[in-house]
């Protein structure tokens, strides 16, 4: 584990979600650590990317996007509600599918251009 991450974090066993209050144990059933909800899928801003350590913020951080990795695995895209930091987590097997799959077609149901475009070609 890294040694900027604050040990009273590294022990916890199980948080409560920012969003819907589930009590979610720590590590996820495949044995690695989880640091948001496999309910609703929300994180807290625990740790600052930026500076590399704790971060003092501690808000909500909502899940905006999926990203796929060169090798298959998917990782989440979360906000930060309170000052905007970007980060991104692996999922976990026993999260909720449905945000997970509605979150992926996003940009196929809602492209940036006309779909009529495509009739034209």
């Amino acid at each position: 584990m890294s040694n900027d991450i604050p040990s009273s974090v590294l022990r916890t066993t199980a948080f409560q979600c920012v969003r819907c209050g589930l009590t979610v144990a720590a590590f996820a059933p495949d044995g690695r650590r989880r640091n948001h909800c496999p309910r609703c899928l929300y994180s807290q801003h625990v740790r600052d990317q930026v500076e590399g350590g704790p971060s003092e913020c501690r808000s909500g951080m909502s899940p905006i996007a999926i990203a796929v990795l060169r090798n298959g695995d998917w990782e989440l895209i979360h906000n930060c509600t309170r000052c905007g930091e970007l980060t991104s987590n692996p999922i976990c097997g026993d999260d909720n599918q449905f945000i997970l799959m509605r979150m992926a077609v996003r940009p196929l149901a809602q492209p940036p251009f006309p779909l009529e475009t495509f009739g034209d070609l």
